[in-house]
């Protein structure tokens, strides 16, 4: 049998709890019932539903125990704060894990896809450990750090932002070893008074969690890189850059789209490196010169660097790409529902437009959120990439998009609409055989409901 991840008495000594109501020994960690696996230790979070709410469905789908701030009829560790607790946990499963070079990745763009690429090369390389999804925030990283087993050689974790002062005790609870900021842009800018520079300095945080020596991996191409160089500097890193320079350690030199996958070219340390990857995205040229850097900093032999870029999908919502066999013919749909902003939709329409397609290019678009005072005027500015793209229709949804609408030459104007579930309908009117249809959209906005009810017509789906 396995060993366990957890007893309760490693719980009790990490958290400084008290057992209740017997021992146990958990394979796992969960906090959510949802997601929960026979096995898990789950947590009893507060929140707008207090965790301890769901002990009894927890229980019934197989939880080995609970780790609880109030009485339960259940083996248990008692703490007076659980998320205190698990905080605590996760720094213990730090700390006796001693093998394990960690890594993080944070940044404006492209967090999740990186270090899910990361992940894939890791796993090819021994021991390893990442976060699930998008667990980037206080609940998520120190989630993913109690996950993570005693024998772990390699761990990736996501580091998230909204508000000034959130990556800074989440580095430190990480101590990477090495870490990645992937860019730094208008995101998240309606909550800081000094806009995006206010961004730049709360991604700098990160450096301050990193071990002494360890490395930070910067994009050379990005306006802050200056910043966050003497930030980095500051901190004792080694840094390394990726970029299209002369002179980054990762330098791009061409990326070509080419159905299904891209061909990189590119220079590592200087010598020539020509490999493939499943992705099609513009942005992910720079995204695999940041990858391959984090995985040699991780100790990631770079012949299992190249396998795990060759073989990692587009993740859902962010690139994926899907036949849509409705009843009249096949489109192709371009899933980047799950999340946008200005850089991001910038890279995803540029890459469309560069794809060849015997139909026609259509965009269906919603919000982008958390912008501020500025937010109009970076939807309006859309409509200068969408003609440069050769998009020939650009639906609209969300008060914000009002402004993109607005802006288009009405021979490009699909339709506008307050919500994407009131566009979807339309989208799936306007879709025909050989077109290319792009959703995207912040995840707030529900981008995702358009690309689902795209997704319905496919005859193999009962559509």
């Amino acid at each position: 049998m396995a060993e366990p991840l957890w007893t309760s008495d490693e719980i009790a000594a990490a958290t400084g709890g008290k057992p209740a109501g017997g021992g146990f020994a958990a394979t796992g960690v969960s906090i959510d019932t949802r997601s929960l696996e026979p096995g898990d230790l789950f947590v009893a979070l507060g929140g707008v539903r207090d965790g301890h709410e769901f002990v009894g469905q927890a229980l019934a789908a197989g939880a080995a125990g609970v780790l609880a701030s109030q009485a339960i009829d259940a083996p248990a560790v008692m703490v007076p704060d659980t998320l205190a607790a698990l905080e605590k946990l996760g720094a213990a499963a730090r700390d006796r894990a001693p093998r394990a070079r960690r890594g993080a990745v944070t940044g404006s763009v492209g967090k999740t896809s990186v270090t899910q690429a990361i992940a894939a090369g890791l796993q090819l390389a021994g021991r390893w450990h990442s976060s699930v999804k998008s667990y980037n925030n206080h609940i998520g990283v120190p989630l993913t750090l109690a996950r993570m087993p005693r024998d772990t050689e390699r761990a990736i974790f996501e580091i998230g932002m909204n508000h000034a002062d959130e990556i800074r005790p989440l580095a430190k609870m990480v101590q990477p070893h090495a870490v990645v900021v992937t860019t730094v842009g208008p995101v998240h800018t309606e909550n800081f008074a000094d806009g995006e520079a206010g961004v730049a300095k709360a991604k700098a945080e990160v450096f301050e969690g990193l071990q002494p020596g360890g490395v930070a991996v910067l994009n050379a191409d990005n306006p802050w890189f200056d910043f966050l160089q003497v930030a980095a500097s500051d901190a004792g890193a080694e840094i390394r850059t990726f970029g299209t320079g002369e002179g980054c350690d990762a330098r791009l030199i061409d990326f070509q789209p080419a159905g299904d996958h891209a061909a990189v070219q590119a220079r590592f340390h200087g010598k020539g490196l020509d490999f493939p990857i499943l992705q099609t995205g513009l942005h992910w040229g720079l995204n695999s010169m940041a990858t391959l850097l984090m995985l040699e900093a991780l100790d990631v032999d770079l012949g299992d660097s190249l396998a795990a870029l060759g073989s990692f999908e587009p993740l859902a919502g962010r690139g994926a790409e899907r036949t849509v066999r409705a009843k009249g013919g096949a489109f192709t749909l371009i899933d980047e529902s799950y999340n946008a902003n200005p850089i991001s939709m910038a890279s995803a329409i540029a890459t469309l437009g560069g794809r060849k397609t015997a139909g026609r290019r259509i965009v269906a678009l919603t919000d982008m959120l958390e912008l501020g005072a500025d937010g109009p005027r970076f939807h309006a500015e859309l409509a200068k990439p969408l003609e440069t793209a050769g998009v020939d229709l650009v639906f609209c949804a969300g008060p914000l998009m009002k402004s993109l609408f607005d802006a288009l030459p009405s021979t490009r104007r699909g339709a506008y609409a307050q919500t994407a579930a009131e566009i979807a309908p339309l989208v799936v009117r306007a879709a025909e055989p050989g077109d290319l249809v792009m959703v995207k959209g912040s995840n707030g906005s529900k981008a995702g409901l358009i690309a689902q009810a795209l997704v319905a017509l496919d005859a193999g789906d009962g559509g």
